[in-house]
């Protein structure tokens, strides 16, 4: 088992915060205006999507590269839709984007992102407890 640290220090007011890892990498935190926050950083919540982002990021480049396909340009846009009531609001639906460029054939993308979502991301097998996870692809879109 493995496990991972991460350190939260409040840097200003009210909920202004910095992550920081064991390599010292940080990321900027605060809550949105309607409860106080001044958009210093990212909310919580937009942190998950972006953690999705990165991880079917790098696997998708990874499985890719492996196939021997050239990635010339690669992003990927994650859109979370949440319930709305006075208490925790886990993401219900997410919809995962991702747009390359490069010598990519179509059936090796579809199966990167395939391999990806269903079985390498964990920030997907995570958000999957609680949320309708679907994605689509643009190979080469001009």
């Amino acid at each position: 088992m493995s496990a991972t640290k991460i350190t939260l220090t409040r840097i200003g007011e009210p909920f202004h915060f910095e992550a920081k890892n064991a390599a010292g990498n940080t990321v900027q935190i605060d809550a949105g205006p309607a409860i106080g926050g001044t958009g210093k950083g990212a909310r919580p919540m937009e942190l998950l999507l972006m953690g999705l982002a990165g991880c079917s990021g790098i696997d998708v480049v990874t499985i890719l590269q492996k196939q021997r396909q050239t990635v010339e340009a690669m992003s990927v846009e994650v859109v979370g839709e949440r319930g709305e009531s006075q208490e925790a609001n886990p993401f219900t639906n997410i919809v995962v984007r991702f747009s390359l460029a490069g010598q990519i054939e179509d059936h090796f993308l579809k199966r990167a992102i395939e391999l990806s979502m269903d079985k390498y991301c964990s920030v997907a097998k995570t958000l999957e407890k609680t949320a309708t996870i679907s994605y689509e692809y643009a190979l080469n879109a001009q």
